[in-house]
C-alpha cells in the first residue's frame, strides 16, 4: 500500500483512440472508502468493444487491496470481451499482485447445499444401485473365470496359500463353532422339552434337535460365524493390501488379484464349510443331548438311536449342500468387498463391516430359496 493522505476515490473512462479504453483513477482506493464499483467498467466494456484497456493512477495517493481487486475484475471482463490489457499504468505492487491472482486457479463455485428434490433422489438412488449391480455382475464374472481355470489347471495361485486358508478357515475355527452349536443344540432341545412334556412325547426332542441341526441350523450357524470370523477377515486383509498398493502391484506383474488372492479364500472356506457343517450338526446333537439324558432323563442308549433313525441321509446331504453354497457366497463377499474397499484406514473398517453384513444376508436369503427349493422336491 502506498501513500498515507485521503482524498475521495475517482474513476474516469476516456476514449483517447479509436478502439482504446482509458481508466484514469485518483484519490484513495482503500477498502472502506466508497469505491467506484466495477460495474461501470464493465458496462463500458460490454457496450463501446474496446480493442485496448489501460490504466493511469498516477492520481492515486493510497491503495490497498480495494484496488487490486478492482484491477483483476477489470482485466477479467476486458479479456473476456477479447480486449488486451495494458497494466503498466497500475503501481509496481499491483501488478505484482495481480501477476499472483492469474496464477491462483479459479475457485469451483459454492455446491449448491439445497436438499434435492425427492424425484432427484430415487434417480439418485437408482443410479447408485445400478453401479452396484454392475460391481456384483463383474464379480460374478471374475470370480467364475478364475475357477474354471482351477478346474482346467491354469489359475495362477500358490498352493500354500491355499492351505494356509484352509487351516484357518477350518481348523481355528472348530472352537467357535463348538461353542454355539453346543448352546444352539442345547437351547432347541430346551424349549422342544418344555413343549413335548405336556404330551409326553419327551422322547421326540432327539427327533426334533438332530434334524433342525443336521438339515438347517448346523449349516446356517456355521456360514454365520464363518462370515463374522473369516468374511470379515478376508475384506480386512485385501482392503489392506489396496492401502498399501499390494494390489496394484500384482495387476502392474501381470497377474489377477481375483485368481492370486480372491481364488485361494473362496476356494477354502467353500471347502471346509461342508466339514464344519457336519461336526457343527454333531456338537449340536451332543448338546441336545444334555438336556434330553441329564434333564428329561432319557437313557443315552435311547436318546442316540431315536437320532439316528430320525435323521435321514438326505437330511444330511442337503446340510452339506446348502454349507457348501453359504462358503461359497461369505467368501465371495468378503472378498470382493476387500476389493472394493478405499484407500484409507476408515474404508478398510468399513469393508469389513459390509463383508460381514453381505455374508450373512446372502446366507439367510439361500436358505430360504433352499427351504422352497427343498419343499417343492419333496425333500
Amino acid at each position: 500500500m502506498e501513500g498515507t493522505s485521503s482524498s475521495p476515490p475517482s474513476l474516469t473512462l476516456t476514449r483517447p483512440a479509436p478502439g482504446a479504453l482509458l481508466l484514469e483513477l485518483g484519490g484513495t482506493w482503500q477498502v472502506g472508502e466508497a469505491t467506484p464499483p466495477a460495474a461501470l467498467v464493465e458496462g463500458e466494456i460490454d457496450a463501446g468493444h474496446p480493442d485496448h484497456v489501460r490504466f493511469d493512477t498516477r492520481a492515486v495517493v493510497a491503495w490497498d487491496s480495494a484496488l487490486v481487486s478492482f484491477a483483476a475484475r477489470v482485466s477479467t471482463s476486458a479479456r473476456t470481451a477479447g480486449a488486451t490489457v495494458d497494466r503498466g499504468g497500475l503501481p509496481d505492487g499491483v501488478q505484482r499482485l495481480l501477476v499472483l491472482v492469474d496464477a491462483t486457479p479459479a475457485q469451483r463455485a459454492a455446491a449448491d447445499n439445497r436438499p434435492a428434490s425427492a424425484l432427484a433422489r430415487i434417480g439418485l438412488r437408482a443410479l447408485a444401485r445400478r453401479d452396484t449391480v454392475n460391481h456384483v455382475l463383474v464379480a460374478i464374472g471374475e470370480l467364475t473365470v478364475a475357477l474354471g481355470k482351477l478346474v482346467i489347471g491354469r489359475a495362477k495361485f500358490r498352493r500354500g496359500d491355499l492351505s494356509l486358508q484352509m487351516q484357518s478357515t477350518g481348523v481355528r475355527a472348530l472352537g467357535i463353532v463348538s461353542l454355539v452349536n453346543g448352546l444352539v443344540g442345547l437351547i432347541i432341545a430346551f424349549i422342544s422339552a418344555v413343549q413335548l412334556q405336556s404330551f409326553g412325547a419327551t422322547l421326540y426332542v432327539a427327533n426334533l434337535t438332530g434334524i433342525a441341526m443336521v438339515r438347517e441350523l448346523g449349516a446356517v450357524m456355521t456360514a454365520i460365524i464363518v462370515a463374522g470370523r473369516t468374511g470379515a477377515a478376508f475384506a480386512a486383509e485385501l482392503g489392506t493390501m489396496r492401502v498399501t498398493q499390494e494390489i496394484d502391484a500384482l495387476t502392474t506383474l501381470g497377474l489377477s488379484p481375483v485368481e492370486y488372492l480372491v481364488l485361494p479364500r473362496v476356494v477354502a472356506v467353500t471347502l471346509m464349510m461342508p466339514l464344519l457343517c457336519v461336526y457343527a450338526g454333531l456338537v449340536g446333537v451332543l448338546g441336545g443331548a444334555v438336556v434330553g439324558v441329564g434333564v428329561i432323563h432319557t437313557p443315552p442308549q435311547l436318546y442316540f438311536d431315536q437320532t439316528i433313525h430320525a435323521v435321514s441321509l438326505t437330511d444330511l446331504f442337503g446340510g452339506i449342500v446348502k454349507a457348501t453354497t453359504y462358503g461359497l457366497l461369505v467368501g465371495a463377499a468378503g472378498c470382493f468387498m476387500g476389493l472394493r474397499a478405499g484407500r484409507s484406514a476408515a474404508a478398510v473398517g468399513k469393508a469389513a463391516t459390509s463383508a460381514v453384513v453381505a455374508g450373512i444376508v446372502l446366507v439367510i436369503v439361500a436358505c430360504g430359496l433352499y427351504a422352497v427349493v427343498f419343499y417343492r422336491l419333496g425333500l
